[in-house]
């Protein structure tokens, strides 16, 4: 089986006449092993579309249970998943904490709030719809009912919201590094180099996320450490200390990135591709996920203690152990039945965590 595909965009990094030939070449042919792929999905994908009476409001956050739907708009919305645009709108939060300079002001907090626009809904969206459209494979199998397996978009719509979604992105990084009066246009280079990540993660060659390290890693540092450093370098000074603090976040990141693999493990081993769940094997993969995480955030409050912050640095610890509590209740007894479950009980614990490490910082 073939069908004509229209590639995601790539990183305005690369010269126009790239461009000019992914563009002209519209009507390509999926490779063979991508073919086989949507052969050996075709049947399961019968038997796993949802009943009609999904969730209207899963729908519309983009998670499992959604509602099936025709309207073309929240359709849309649905492949920018807004469920997964809040840790970026927090990340804004943090960085802009963490530059120590941030007032209550009606300039700062506009400024605050096109920031969070450019990182949740323009660049997230981006990213989520990109990601969704490498994965319609793998979506075939195990979410067959998702808008582009079902073929409730169309791959000309999918390919003209990826677009938007990016250049809107990056015109609003522009806009704010002359807000800023930045003289060197840090935020947008930061786009840029955000827009790439997200394309390599889903795209091939590159496809960082067929390996569970690499991928996940370049996950955690997609939603903790880039908006972290927008919401800095918009009000403050980015300094390599920050960077390598949160860089060393991501690695939790990288925890909470493989929570959301246990549900893919099907589709994954049908394509080849090495999440930590399938190289490892679930009993393996889910305390590699809770020691990353608990670990990262460990040593964080070691660091904070070290530079003679001892109550960030406590706050610090007694916001992870409601994060273990969680942990041992829902994820380590079934990873798979209780993600949503942990997700939602102990990730606010982490991301306040965040942003008591964003104070320590400030001082």
């Amino acid at each position: 089986m073939t069908r004509r595909t229209t590639p995601p965009p790539i990183s305005l990094s690369l010269p126009l006449n790239t461009y000019c030939i992914i563009l002209s070449g519209r009507r390509l042919t999926i490779r063979a092993a991508e073919t086989d792929a949507n052969e050996v999905a075709k049947a399961p994908a019968q038997e796993k579309a949802p009943l009609a009476g999904g969730s209207s409001f899963n729908q519309i956050l983009g998670i499992k249970g959604a509602k099936q739907e025709t309207d073309i708009w929240k359709i849309r919305v649905q492949l920018t998943k807004p469920v997964t645009w809040p840790p970026l709108v927090w990340g804004v939060v943090c960085g802009a904490a963490a530059s120590g300079n941030f007032q209550w002001t009606v300039d700062d907090v506009a400024k605050s709030l096109v920031c969070m626009m450019m990182s949740g809904p323009c660049l997230t969206g981006y990213t989520q719809t990109l990601n969704d459209w490498y994965d319609r494979e793998i979506d075939a199998i195990n979410e067959p009912y998702r808008p582009i397996p079902s073929g409730a978009i169309s791959e000309n719509e999918v390919i003209t919201q990826i677009w938007v979604l990016l250049l809107g992105g990056l015109g609003l990084a522009c806009i704010l590094d002359v807000w800023a009066g930045h003289d060197f246009p840090i935020i947008f280079y930061l786009a840029i180099g955000g827009s790439l990540v997200s394309y390599i993660y889903s795209a091939p060659p590159l496809k960082l996320k067929q390996n569970g390290w690499s991928g996940n890693f370049a996950l955690g540092a997609s939603y903790i450490s880039l908006p972290w450093w927008a919401g800095q370098a918009l009000f403050g000074t980015l300094t390599p200390d920050i960077i390598v603090l949160t860089l060393l976040y991501s690695i939790a990141g990288l925890g909470i990135g493989i929570v959301n693999d246990f549900k893919s493990v099907e589709g994954d081993r049908a394509l080849g591709l090495q999440s930590i769940p399938v190289a490892f094997g679930a009993e393996t993969a889910k305390w590699i996920c809770v020691g990353a995480i608990d670990i990262t955030q460990i040593s964080v409050a070691g660091y904070l203690l070290g530079a003679g912050k001892p109550y960030y640095a406590l706050a610090l610890l007694g916001l992870i152990l409601p994060q273990v509590f969680f942990q041992f209740k829902y994820f380590l007894k079934d990873p798979v039945k209780n993600d949503v479950k942990y997700q939602a009980s102990a990730q606010p614990f982490m991301v306040l965590g965040l942003l008591v490490t964003a104070l320590a910082t400030s001082h």
